[in-house]
């Protein structure tokens, strides 16, 4: 019975065992393997077929520089053969020793003895270059490896062509048709052939060459001026005259790079102007109604022959277009030789001679066409001159003022465009004494016919008709006549202010005392034309302004203004037409403080003139008077005893205030009543008016002129009792009377007043 032994894993026979075993099993797989095991075609791996394997099949292929199949060989283009060997399952066999030949009389190998090893992939490669620049033929490149005891073979054909010879060359020609000629023009465009060829003359495709000459004499298309070489070497490009008038002698020059080398050429050319002429104007239709379209069409010529060259443009025009009375397209390009554009009449009428020019050229066609009148409509009114004045009377002058007055008619077609040469006849209506200047006129280029109408001697009103012979008028506007030279009876002088406080306050420059207006009507009352001159003159203070001693009128009037100032007594007045005794004047008061402005002007034969007095007032009034009923009393500063009077009853005076020479106090002094105790009071008026002069004592015998009397104003005061009703005895009420100057001068006289009980 056998005894069985107890086994550790860990026991030393155990795994002397085990080692044994596994070692059997690994052999076993490399035997059925035959190899290594992994991909085959993972580059760097361990052979993708069996090292010394059995081949089964070879394949060849010959690639290009680029990796591309190929079979063509030069000597400057050597091909890549490459061998392919598998066994029988298909797997490459890597490191068989494969052996390359061909005919050594057409090719090398770049091994020495025309073997390769097969790499990893099963591939072995050698470089197979033509034998010479010379040879020429085709062959076979074999591939043989050694499979046992027999061989495998793979096979490739190849071709060699002679290489191309290094560099190149050109040459340059021009051609008219099929012919050689240097002469361009517009009429013969030339064609440029450039022939690239290698050094033995062997045509070089697909290579650019560049076109160029001077751009002012010729143009070439392609625009660019370039072109590839085709397969016989030639590129080519065709030549053109820049313009019509272009003229002279140039160059052109081509270049290429090819074969390593660049090659040029140039040759010269002569260039003449090309005279392109319009001819055989033609209309349709012949003749068109107003308003009416045509087609008008010329030809081009060229030598007497028909031109159909690219690039003509003729320009239309006509002496009604460039009067805006008709279009016609311009800058027409020419189709086969021939140029049309439309004409539209826009009231040219009767005809037009119409023109076309070729573009660069140096002759105009011309040719009448027939269009027929249009037919007048209307006539109108346009304008008038002067425009919103009057006319003024006859002889009666005036700045910008005229005695003439310009109407001017338009006529108008069916179409309503002005209409010339139309008869137009003019007559007056209304308007006694006026002269109509032209009774007929013709419509100029814009259908405008004028007329001028004089005035008469009084003021009316007018129209002008305008006819035409068709029986067609109308009317002009109504234009007024009137305004005439000044009058005497109508000259008015007038003061803002009558008094001011000038006696011993100075006029600010610029800040007048007073201003003073003068206001001009003609004869009919109407005021006089504008910029009537009118002088103006003082005695005492100044007039007027530093640029001008007066003023011109507008609508009538104008004005100057008056400032305070020294003289403030008269001492030499000047001479003016208002105080010219021996020409109707009054000699001027020499009362202090009174001045006297003259303001004159001319009617063309005598002066007309007006004057105006104007008091430099003090700013106190210290010739204060009361009038009380009867009673008249010169009152100083201090207090006046009014007396007694009825509470019940109201107490009235009034107060005559002037200056330290009796005139006036300055126009806007206020007088009022101040501090009042136990009493109402009011005065009325409360301030100073315009006061001119009104009092006269009698005559200088020195002067003939006026002795001058108080001036002062008077104003009413009127007291009552606070209490009439409820009366208290002998309650005194006392007030001031305050007189205020413009300047702030106020001057206060105190009264006194007793108000009793019944």
């Amino acid at each position: 019975m056998a005894t069985m032994r107890n086994v550790s894993w860990g026991n030393t026979y155990w795994s002397r065992v085990s080692n044994w075993l596994v070692l059997l099993v690994i052999s076993s797989v490399l035997a059925a393997c035959g190899g290594g095991g992994g991909d085959p075609t993972i580059d760097g791996g361990n052979g993708g077929g069996t090292t010394g394997g059995v081949a089964a099949t070879v394949t060849v292929s010959l690639l290009n520089v680029a990796g591309q199949p190929s079979n063509a060989l030069s000597s400057t283009t050597p091909l890549t053969a490459k061998a392919l060997v598998n066994d029988k399952n298909g797997v490459p066999v890597s490191n068989a020793v494969v052996t390359f030949s061909a005919d050594a009389a057409l090719v090398t190998l770049s091994s020495t003895n025309g073997t390769a090893l097969t790499d990893a992939k099963g591939y072995a490669s050698i470089t197979v270059s033509a034998l010479n620049a010379t040879v020429a033929g085709a062959g076979k490149l074999t591939a043989t490896v050694g499979a046992g005891t027999a061989t495998v073979t793979g096979e490739a054909s190849y071709e060699i062509k002679t290489a191309q010879a290094s560099g190149a060359k050109m040459t340059l020609s021009l051609l008219s048709g099929a012919n050689a000629s240097n002469a361009l023009s517009s009429a013969t465009p030339l064609t440029a052939k450039a022939l690239v060829t290698d050094l033995n003359g062997k045509p070089i495709s697909d290579v650019l060459v560049a076109f160029s000459t001077d751009n002012t004499m010729a143009v070439m298309s392609p625009s660019v001026g370039t072109a590839l070489t085709d397969a016989t070497g030639t590129a080519s490009v065709t030549l053109r005259p820049f313009s019509l008038s272009a003229s002279g002698a140039a160059t052109l020059r081509a270049t290429t790079t090819a074969n390593g080398a660049v090659a040029s050429s140039q040759i010269n050319y002569v260039l003449g102007a090309t005279n392109l002429e319009p001819a055989n104007m033609t209309f349709s239709p012949n003749s068109i109604p107003a308003y009416g379209t045509a087609v008008v069409s010329v030809d081009i010529m060229s030598g007497g022959r028909l031109y159909t060259g690219p690039g003509t443009t003729v320009n239309f025009g006509s002496n009604c277009v460039f009067m805006g009375k008709a279009s016609v397209t311009s800058g027409v390009p020419a189709v086969n030789g021939k140029a049309s554009a439309v004409y539209r009449d826009l009231g040219c009428g009767g005809g037009d001679m119409v023109f076309a020019a070729v573009v660069g050229g140096d002759r105009a066609l011309h040719a009448s066409f027939a269009i027929e009148r249009a037919a007048p409509a209307s006539v109108q009114f346009s304008a008038v001159s002067p425009v919103g004045k009057s006319l003024v009377i006859q002889g009666q002058g005036g700045l910008s003022r005229t005695e003439t007055a310009t109407l001017t008619f338009r006529v108008f077609d069916t179409f309503n465009k002005p209409l010339p040469g139309q008869d137009v006849t003019f007559s007056l209506l209304n308007g006694p004494g006026m002269t109509l200047n032209k009774l007929k006129d013709t419509t100029d280029a814009n259908g405008e016919v004028i007329t001028t109408v004089n005035s008469g001697t009084m003021p009316t009103t007018f129209r002008v008709k305008a006819s035409l012979a068709s029986g067609v008028s109308t009317l002009s506007d109504s234009i007024l006549v009137t305004t005439g030279l000044p009058v005497q009876t109508a000259f008015s002088l007038s003061s803002v202010k009558s008094s001011v406080e000038g006696w011993s306050y100075d006029s600010a420059v610029g800040i007048p005392a007073t201003t003073v207006t003068i206001l001009l009507a003609d004869q009919a009352g109407n005021p006089v034309p504008d910029g009537t001159p009118v002088a103006f003159q003082s005695n005492l203070g100044a007039v007027g302004s530093s640029s001008m001693g007066g003023c011109t009128t507008i609508n009538g009037g104008c004005s100057v203004d008056f400032r305070s100032q020294n003289p403030r007594v008269v001492t030499n007045p000047p001479v003016t037409p208002c105080n010219d005794v021996n020409n109707g004047g009054t000699a001027d008061s020499q009362w202090p403080g009174l001045a006297t402005v003259c303001a004159s002007t001319s009617d063309g034969s005598k002066t007309l003139f007006a004057k105006i007095a104007i008091f430099l007032s003090g700013s106190r009034p210290e010739n204060v008077t009361l009038f009380d009923q009867s009673a008249q009393v010169s009152l100083d500063r201090s207090t006046y005893d009014l007396g007694s009077v009825s509470a019940a009853a109201v107490r009235q005076f009034s107060l005559r205030f002037s200056d330290l020479h009796q005139n006036p106090m300055p126009s806007g002094t206020t007088v009022a009543i101040t501090n009042m105790i136990n009493g109402v009071g009011s005065i009325t008026p409360e301030s100073i008016q315009n006061i001119y002069p009104h009092n006269t004592l009698g005559v200088d015998d020195r002067t003939g002129g006026n002795i001058q009397g108080n001036q002062g104003g008077r104003h009413a005061v009127t007291i009552n009792s606070l209490t009439p009703v409820n009366c208290v005895a002998n309650v005194i009420s006392t007030f001031n009377v305050t007189v205020t100057t413009p300047q702030g001068n106020a001057t206060s006289y105190p009264f006194r007043l007793t108000f009793s009980c019944p």
